[in-house]
């Protein structure tokens, strides 16, 4: 068990920036758990990042887009903002969000889409104050 929350909080890392303190990140979810429901917290380590991302096949950059493509299908924008900023600290850039957010529109809509453009103007923006 310790081994699999090891595997999970490093390749959790491997999506964190923790530069700036205003963007989402798992960590903040983990701490926001604590008093809750700090089981959930574990599950997103153990299973999320120590069994699923620590998979052999695809990038981090390619876990990220994949994961971004589900949350705007679902119009979950809250999680949509945590991942966005995961797949930068993947590598993912500006244009390759923008250009994937834009692929969805004949599967999702404008709707959906719209919005997670808006949510992704916001963590561009929120990334873009650290770098300068």
């Amino acid at each position: 068990m310790e081994n699999r929350h090891q595997v999970g909080m490093d390749k959790l890392m491997e999506y964190t920036d923790t530069s700036n303190k205003k963007i989402s990140t798992h960590l903040k979810i983990v701490d926001d758990l604590k008093d809750i429901a700090p089981d959930v917290a574990d599950m997103i380590i153990d299973f999320g990042y120590g069994e699923v991302y620590a998979r052999e096949g695809l990038t981090n950059k390619q876990r990220a887009l994949v994961t971004i493509s589900s949350l705007v299908t679902q119009g979950t924008e809250p999680q949509l903002e945590l991942h966005l900023n995961t797949g930068l600290t993947a590598g993912l850039t500006r244009k390759e969000i923008v250009e994937s957010l834009i692929q969805l529109i004949p599967y999702t809509g404008f709707p959906r889409v719209l919005n997670a453009l808006r949510v992704a103007k916001k963590v561009l923006e929120q990334r873009e104050q650290t770098t300068n």
